[in-house]
């Protein structure tokens, strides 16, 4: 993304979009869909190869204000750990595991996703439900709101 400017346009985004069921032009479609970062610049790589964490300060200076010029927000689907502790806070499960698992709990509203990424495949490989159980939910709610939103 950092390259290109283009949140999303990597691996990860093509996971991701495969999970909602989009193609990129309806995923990038701004009257439709908003994608808001849980920070606001890049934060770098770590000395393990991944992306740093975004920083701490950005969620609470811009998440409100920019949430209010988007009114009419029905889903917000909460990307990884990050975006999970931010939304849900003492809502959330122990782990990331529990906190998806329970996604149920947090709709209509939110819906808690692990990160697309290429490193959470083992994660995807052991816990099977995920993409059983709660992707084609995820994909009739979206498809559902698209719809609603075509009319």
């Amino acid at each position: 993304m950092h390259e290109t400017g283009v949140p999303w346009n990597d691996p990860s985004g093509d996971r991701l979009r495969h999970w909602l069921d989009l193609a990129r032009e309806d995923f990038y479609d701004e009257a439709r869909i908003a994608i808001v970062p849980m920070g606001f610049c890049y934060p770098g790589r770590d000395e393990r190869g991944g992306d740093r964490p975004p920083r701490p300060e950005c969620a609470p200076l811009w998440h409100a204000p920019l949430r209010a010029l988007l009114p009419g927000i029905e889903l917000t689907l909460l990307v990884g750990g990050y975006a999970q502790r931010y939304y849900l806070g003492k809502r959330r499960e122990a782990s990331l595991t529990e906190t998806v698992r329970a996604w149920r709990d947090h709709l209509p509203d939110y819906l808690p996703l692990p990160h697309p990424s290429w490193r959470n495949t083992a994660w995807l490989k052991k816990n099977p439900w995920f993409e059983a159980d709660l992707v084609p939910v995820l994909r009739q709610r979206v498809a559902g709101l698209l719809e609603s939103r075509r009319r």
